[in-house]
């Protein structure tokens, strides 16, 4: 699949590449997407919740009646579970709600997420650019030109680029990422690609 690489004016640079089959032209797996994308969901939960067990409730440990002939149950402090303000039985307690997936999972899961946006046509190749200083109003000036603004846009850029960054994140429905660290989740939530030219070198180095 060939596509015209635009520069930041959103004019054709009279360039083309072509998009690895390998990679954006594979048959989607939609059981492997959803493995990647619910442990990408799955790490992002804190599993904090605590609840205080009997030993770490602060409280009298006497003895509050005698065990037998009071005519009702039998207590024993003022902590017990069966008392108001007393401990709760088998509450919550910290978890980690991660898991693991095999490398080859994550990498079909992301070619399948990258082979559903070159279905959808809503991969555009850029050249390389950067700003020399964060300034939202050349980030929004760039994504008017791409025509993408106004939708939930990933820009995914070869290297760190700090200033691109800081432009884009005060703007909602614009991230800007570097490739290497690019995850199913992000791909499939946003409605177009942004993609240097120089990150399509790097996405066929991690997936290939």
């Amino acid at each position: 699949m060939e596509v015209s690489v635009l520069n930041i004016k959103g004019q054709e640079t009279g360039r083309k590449v072509t998009l690895n089959e390998a990679i954006f032209g594979i048959e989607p797996n939609d059981h492997v997407i959803y493995l990647d994308v619910k442990q990408y969901l799955a790490n992002q939960r804190q599993g904090n919740a605590k609840s205080k067990e009997r030993s770490e409730i602060s409280g009298s440990t006497r003895k509050l009646g005698r065990q037998k002939g009071g005519g009702g149950a039998r207590h024993g402090d003022i902590n017990s579970p069966l008392l108001r303000g007393g401990a709760r039985v088998f509450g919550p307690k910290p978890r980690d709600y991660s898991f693991k997936l095999n490398k080859k999972v994550k990498a079909l899961a992301r070619k399948s997420a990258l082979s559903y946006k070159a279905q959808e046509n809503a991969i555009v190749v850029v050249e390389d650019f950067t700003l020399e200083a964060p300034k939202t109003k050349e980030f929004v000036a760039i994504a008017k030109n791409l025509k993408v603004d106004g939708k939930k846009t990933l820009f995914l850029m070869a290297d760190t680029n700090n200033n691109v960054y800081l432009s884009a994140r005060n703007l909602q429905g614009s991230e800007v990422m570097e490739a290497n660290k690019m995850n199913t989740y992000k791909v499939l939530n946003a409605d177009v690609l942004v993609i240097t030219e120089k990150s399509l070198q790097t996405i066929d180095g991690i997936l290939k």
